[in-house]
């Protein structure tokens, strides 16, 4: 066998020793082929008329034959004024085999591996496959694991090829360790990597493995979060992984510098095209003198100032940030300069890798098309985008040259994922009791980007299913847009004896606005039922408002309705940092028969305190009124509880019905049409506990109150009670209002409490406990100290 290396000095100094050197063209003998044909073998020495066939032809062909791996022997030699070629084939491959193998399964080790039945047998093949497989492994976390390919002869050229593995014991990160981190703890930037260490829950993650390519993605993860918070020279100074076989895992040090917390100082733009005005530019930044110094804002700010100027018609001009940091106060001078760009267009966009999701999908994200200058910035900004849909397992926008000098082609490279889930979510509370929920749900569905999901739902005290439909891009537009149809049954509890049906649906749509603040616009129909049994009135005693309303056909809402957000939270699942603003209203009286305005404001506010305590500040408002002339009926005003005051029950606050109830049940809530709340809550993790068991605990202080029952012209007398009640004050709980059979008792004073939060990121999903002590309420709030509830899918 001839080898590569400096194959064409030994054929040439061979060749020319043969007097070849100077011949044009010989008669080629192949010899030794048996299923390659000889005619495709001499094509490899074919020259052009005139041309001779020189010993670097020679040389050229005998390395194109080895690189077919067809072949594992070529020999070329000059016999009786003929070039001779004679050839070793390779064996072909019968079938590749896996034997050991148990944590990783034959299908997916034989999509990773080059070697495939009826190709040729290459040593060089084997061997990468080998290698491949054992990486596959250490991903895994198993680094004791050991391949050893092996050939069984099945004759006639062909061969077995099976892969023995051992695949050893698994290990984890036993630990993970920061040195040099002095503004955030290391529980905090626990948080802010992918991986975690080696704990009793191991055998239902992968995160707790030692893999290269994760760990350069936390370093990354670690370099951003440092400089979201002001940390410009912010640097890791190394990463190291020390095997631990006491512990049987890696050991993960990070040393980090973190360097001073720097602000914005000035911020200034600069336009070197005439006709672009600096003060509209300005306007596009996202940030401001005195700010923590951010720099995903100053990337959004390129972004807006990019699209600004572009508006302007200059498609090809740039923004480029330039920060200037003063050591000594601590400042970073922002200066964004606009210039023009090269001009160059792009040609194409080629989609590569989607087998599943439709190509529109992906050229929709694309604020450009072909034909379009090329705006590095917009390409950035399409990558984004597609990361953050979740179809794919990777993205990558990269560039070829095009056909000319000022064209290129961008070349979009994905990797389609599952994005189908099927759920089973348990929970329990102490309102609600045990419930579960079966779901199936895509988020891409048939590869189109839309969002479908089926549930239905059953509880102690409540069944039902809903079916949500979504699409993201509506009319073409980056509007997203869908419907939801719904139905559920509630059965008679303590704190609301009869039982409900309510069966509807919604259409609706969300409007970003900007990348804060988010309109949603929905219509909804849906018709609600209360109805009461004798066993209902036997358990909780006679409610004599519900059975008038009963009385009435099951009412059809028809109302319209809208919901601003304005989210500036750091992270959305667990903020630390910024605030969340909602209003809504609801519009009811588009038909139907019930009218009324509903509007409500929820706000919350997390503050940094210190290290990794969380202030976590909360206000929310709500009111309802009729219009037309008609009254509210009782399930249309608000019932509140420990959404608003813990320490209280499910509807244990605001006005009711103390003529009902008994010496068996409470007096039946009434519901208010006015509610605000408010609510102070120190978070904190607790530090001594192992990290992986995820604990937070909370100390809180909440106070809100709720009022306004306006059903006094709803009752009615029925024949039969006209006499039933005659004196309203004679019941126990003076402040009361007595209309016709129903006595009220409706207070607007303060209702507080305090208390403790245990929170639990469970690997079953979140759990909260909750304990508090009611500090002001009327006689007739229902009160509950004690409050749990959590659950999610498994």
């Amino acid at each position: 066998m001839l080898l590569f290396g400096g194959l064409s000095d030994i054929y040439a100094s061979s060749l020319n020793a043969k007097g070849l050197a100077s011949q044009t063209s010989y008669p080629i003998v192949v010899e030794g082929n048996r299923r390659v044909d000889a005619d495709t073998i001499r094509s490899y020495f074919a020259t052009q008329p005139g041309q001779s066939l020189t010993p670097a032809k020679i040389d050229e062909a005998l390395k194109s034959l080895y690189a077919t791996g067809l072949f594992s022997d070529v020999t070329i030699t000059h016999r009786g004024g003929r070039l001779v070629v004679s050839v070793q084939e390779n064996e072909v491959i019968n079938r590749v085999a896996f034997e050991g193998n148990r944590k990783i399964k034959d299908d997916q080790l034989a999509s990773e591996v080059q070697s495939k039945a009826r190709s040729p047998f290459s040593k060089t093949t084997v061997q990468a496959d080998t290698q491949r497989i054992i990486e596959l492994y250490r991903r895994s976390g198993r680094y004791d694991v050991r391949v050893v390919p092996k050939t069984i002869d099945r004759g006639q050229g062909r061969v077995d090829l099976v892969f023995e593995i051992t695949e050893g014991d698994k290990l984890g990160v036993a630990a993970i360790r920061f040195v040099g981190n002095k503004a955030y703890s290391a529980y905090k930037l626990e948080d802010e990597i992918t991986t975690t260490e080696s704990n009793w829950l191991s055998w239902i993650k992968n995160t707790d493995v030692y893999d290269v390519d994760r760990i350069n993605n936390d370093q990354e993860l670690l370099r951003r979060f440092y400089l979201r918070n002001g940390y410009a020279d912010f640097r890791i100074v190394s990463v190291t992984a020390d095997l631990d076989r006491a512990k049987d895992g890696f050991i993960l040090t990070y040393v980090l510098d973190e360097g001073p917390q720097y602000r914005v100082g000035t911020v200034d733009v600069v336009s070197g095209i005439k006709d672009v005005d600096a003060n509209r530019i300005r306007s596009a930044l996202r940030v401001s003198p005195g700010q923590v110094y951010n720099a995903e804002l100053v990337e959004k700010s390129v972004e807006n100032a990019t699209i600004e100027v572009s508006k302007s018609g200059y498609a090809f001009a740039q923004v480029r940030p330039r920060g200037d940091r003063d050591v000594q106060a601590r400042k970073v001078n922002l200066v964004f300069a606009v210039e023009e760009g090269p001009r160059v267009y792009i040609e194409r966009i080629e989609i590569r890798g989607n087998t599943r999701t439709r190509d529109w999908v992906i050229r929709r994200e694309f604020d450009l098309a072909e034909g379009d200058a090329y705006n590095r910035v917009l390409i950035d900004r399409a990558e984004r985008r597609l990361r953050n849909l979740g179809y794919f397992k990777d993205v990558k926008i990269t560039n070829e040259p095009g056909t000319a000098p000022d064209r290129v082609i961008l070349v979009v490279q994905v990797e389609d994922q599952p994005t189908g889930e099927f759920s089973v979510s348990g929970g329990y509370s102490t309102s609600d009791g045990f419930i579960a929920e079966v779901a199936v749900s895509e988020k891409n569905f048939l590869g189109r980007g839309q969002y479908v999901r089926l549930a239905g739902s059953l509880g102690d005290d409540t069944q039902g299913a809903d079916f949500s439909f979504t699409e993201p891009y509506f009319l073409d537009y980056r509007v997203a847009a869908g419907f939801d149809l719904y139905w559920k049954e509630t059965e008679a509890t303590s704190s609301s004896p009869y039982d409900t049906s309510t069966a509807g649906g919604t259409l609706r749509t969300a409007l970003p606005l900007t990348d804060e603040l988010t309109l949603g616009l929905r219509y909804s129909l849906f018709q609600k039922e209360i109805t009461i049994d004798d066993e209902t009135i036997e358990d909780y005693g006679t409610p004599s408002w519900a059975l008038l309303e009963v009385n009435n056909d099951p009412a059809i809402t028809s109302l319209v309705g809208y919901t601003l957000t304005y989210n500036m939270l750091d992270n959305n699942a667990q903020p630390s940092s910024g605030y969340l603003l909602e209003l809504k209203q609801d519009f009811a009286g588009v038909g139907g028969d019930v009218n009324y305005i509903k509007s409500t404001f929820d706000s919350r506010w997390y503050l940094p305190v210190h290290g990794d305590f969380v202030l976590m500040l909360r206000g929310q408002a709500g009111n309802i009124t009729s219009w037309g002339g008609e009254d509210l009926r009782i399930l249309d005003n608000f019932f509140k509880g420990p959404d608003i005051v813990r320490g209280f029950e499910s509807n244990g606050i605001g006005p009711r019905d103390l003529a009902s109830g008994g010496d068996d049940s409470d007096p039946d809530a009434l519901g208010g049409t006015l509610y605000w709340g408010t609510t102070a809550e120190l978070q904190f993790p607790l530090s001594f506990l192992p990290k992986e068991l995820s604990m937070t605990a909370a100390v809180f202080a909440d106070a809100g109150s709720l009022w306004g029952y306006e059903g006094g012209t709803t009752f009615t007398n029925i024949s039969g009670w006209e006499d039933s009640l005659t004196n309203c004050s004679a019941i126990a709980g003076s402040k009361t209002q007595g209309y016709n059979n129903v006595c009220v008792a409706d207070s607007d004073s303060v209702r507080s409490s305090v208390g403790v939060s245990l929170i639990w990121k469970s690997p079953f999903g979140p759990l909260r406990f909750d304990y508090a002590w009611a500090l002001t309420k009327e006689d007739y709030d229902q009160t509950q100290a004690f409050r749990f509830s959590g659950g999610s899918k498994f």
